[in-house]
């Protein structure tokens, strides 16, 4: 797969155009109202999908976007186009859910927007998707409470190693674990047939 075919280079693309845009229209005071998902949930529905490409500063935005590029990369080899965008905006999607929801009950109600979320979850899918953990999994047939606790002690390594103020770890949380169950089924995996089909 070439880069001008890559979905990880498009999202990359997709994001860089969104922080510029953000800062256009912050210009008017407006830019919160725009992109990032806030409570009422369906108050600004096309926040559900724009906080995922949204980032609050630039280096908010060359974090997500390096870390993007060193998984995306590899993931996509597996996969298509659409279920990577669909995957990345899902995943993104229900982090930044999560995130807000859980805020509300616990705290202040925050407003949430980045990639993190979705870049966590290809990391996730990374960790059981790929060829070695998959064959490992399906031979030796783990118990499903093993598969459970460790999962969840990597979920849980993962927030402590990533926590500072102002970071969204409850996204992070759940990006994972939705990218350690996707993984663990496969879901981005396509058939050599159905990856040319979709990369003429």
């Amino acid at each position: 797969m070439v880069l001008r075919e890559s979905p990880t280079v498009e999202t990359l693309t997709g994001m860089v155009v969104v922080f510029f845009v953000q800062g256009a229209v912050g210009l008017v005071g407006i830019q919160g109202h725009l992109f990032a998902l806030a409570p009422p949930l369906l108050a600004r529905p096309w926040t559900l999908v724009t906080n995922v490409y949204a980032h609050a500063s630039l280096p908010h935005l060359l974090g997500n976007a390096v870390a993007l590029a060193a998984i995306g990369l590899a993931v996509e080899r597996t996969s298509t186009r659409f279920r990577f965008h669909a995957f990345f905006v899902l995943t993104g999607m229900l982090s930044a859910i999560v995130q807000v929801l859980v805020d509300g009950l616990v705290g202040q109600p925050t407003a949430v927007l980045g990639a993190s979320g979705a870049v966590f979850a290809l990391v996730g899918y990374a960790i059981t998707g790929n060829a070695v953990v998959h064959a490992a999994l399906r031979r030796f047939r783990p118990d499903r409470t093993l598969l459970l606790v460790a999962g969840a002690a990597l979920v849980s390594a993962v927030v402590l190693v990533t926590a500072a103020p102002n970071v969204a770890l409850v996204a992070h949380a759940v990006g994972l674990g939705a990218g350690l169950v996707a993984g663990r089924r496969r879901v981005l995996h396509a058939r050599a047939g159905r990856r040319l089909a979709d990369h003429p």
